[in-house]
């Protein structure tokens, strides 16, 4: 005798879909861990912070200049209303979107930064790193960063059973990443090649390889720094400025910036001039806006806003550490390792730029600094760290038993 079990009623298959559709509902709603909510909130107070003082260190010249005041922060404020919502439409990705799009995104990226040899490259400074489309300018090499930091981890990530031999490691990692920073370097922009070399070598460094394996590339990129600053009469001269102890004697050449960046974090002191009131921005500090607006948030905001500053930056590292630490998945740990070292990285270099701890490098601070390209850049790469927030193990809350009950089950247990 045969028996057929009873076909599940309307209601039955209503309350189903109604289940599915409360399922559905609560993983868009689900509450997101504390390292989302601190990377998402340093990351639009410090860009909030940046909007302010771009105000504030070109308002006053572009008035005395008679061109219109707010052209400048409102030129940035465009770049903030494209790369807030970029940074929260990254979050919302699922990580194979970001495993699928390794390949494209460094290969298009690496075209777009072939392009300042084209007819639309601009050169400033020496440097040819940047394009101008329709009166656009932007710098192809801030979106490299990314696209590297995407690329070594799914690269790291597939190869991650064979990470023990160096030749699985180095190939085809090393000759794709110097290939990659010479269309950087052949645009003499060796800031921005530094922080390429610093992505690559914190994404190898948390993809768990062996020290000797980690320690040669490493090597390597010192020495090759070192070569190309001595090859360079201008990398040169700057850094023999750098190490000179009177730099006053060479006032108006090399020394002029790095002194007058220096004067306005002094003439801060601890509570600051008062927001609006910097006398080094008055066409004394050349790159007040750009390079150089740590000191004028020195001089206008003095050490506590100096230290201000410096906190959002630490309160963003300790949000992404502690991705790197709590993630499962060794792609999210390695290109979260690159992004974090790359933003955090760089903004120490700036700093100890503007502090004239390290020779003039020509590195914008992140969010702060004036620069489209550099702000919408640190924003995706701020959606990538949210989107691998989303995906963190969370803890298992343990359901409180009544008193003796385990004592109960284990004795109907032997009983049994």
């Amino acid at each position: 005798m045969t028996t057929t079990s009873p076909r599940p009623t309307a209601t039955e298959n209503g309350d189903r879909h109604g289940l599915a559709a409360r399922v559905s509902l609560g993983r868009i709603f689900a509450p997101v861990p504390s390292e989302f909510f601190l990377i998402a909130s340093t990351a639009l107070m410090l860009t909030i912070f940046g909007l302010v003082m771009i105000l504030s260190a070109t308002s006053a010249v572009a008035t005395a200049a008679g061109e219109p005041p707010y052209d400048s922060v409102m030129k940035q404020f465009v770049f903030a209303l494209i790369g807030v919502p970029l940074m929260f439409v990254a979050s919302r990705l699922p990580i194979k979107f970001w495993k699928r799009i390794a390949w494209p995104a460094l290969i298009g990226a690496t075209i777009f930064q072939l392009l300042v040899f084209t007819p639309l490259g601009v050169s400033a400074d020496g440097n040819r790193n940047w394009i101008n489309i329709g009166g656009l300018q932007a710098q192809p090499s801030e979106f490299l960063k990314l696209a590297l930091a995407l690329w070594i981890g799914y690269v790291l990530f597939r190869k991650r059973t064979l990470l023990g031999s160096w030749k699985h490691v180095y190939i085809p990692l090393v000759p794709v990443t110097v290939l990659v920073i010479g269309t950087v370097l052949a645009g003499k922009d060796l800031g921005t090649a530094m922080i390429l070399v610093l992505v690559a070598l914190g994404a190898l460094f948390f993809s768990g390889v062996r020290l000797r394996v980690f320690v040669l590339p490493a090597i390597g990129a010192v020495i090759a720094v070192a070569i190309l600053a001595v090859t360079s009469p201008d990398r040169m001269r700057r850094f023999m400025s750098f190490l000179n102890p009177d730099c006053l004697a060479d006032y108006y050449n090399d020394c002029y910036q790095p002194l007058h960046g220096v004067w306005g974090l002094a003439g801060g002191g601890i509570f600051g001039l008062g927001l609006g009131n910097s006398r080094e921005k008055y066409d004394w500090l050349p790159a007040a806006a750009n390079d150089y607006i740590f000191a004028i948030v020195g001089e206008e905001l003095g050490l506590i806003g100096c230290a201000v500053v410096l906190g959002l930056f630490a309160l963003f590292a300790v949000g992404a550490f502690h991705i790197i630490r709590k993630t499962d998945d060794p792609f999210v740990r390695i290109v979260a390792g690159g992004i974090t070292v790359w933003i955090v990285g760089q903004a120490l270099i700036n700093i100890g730029v503007v502090l004239r701890v390290f020779p003039v490098l020509g590195v914008p601070l992140p969010f702060l600094s004036q620069g489209g390209t550099s702000l919408v850049s640190v924003l995706v790469a701020s959606g990538v760290l949210l989107a691998f927030a989303r995906t963190l193990p969370q803890k298992r809350t343990v359901a409180p038993t009544a008193p003796g009950r385990n004592a109960r089950q284990n004795a109907t247990a032997s009983r049994r």
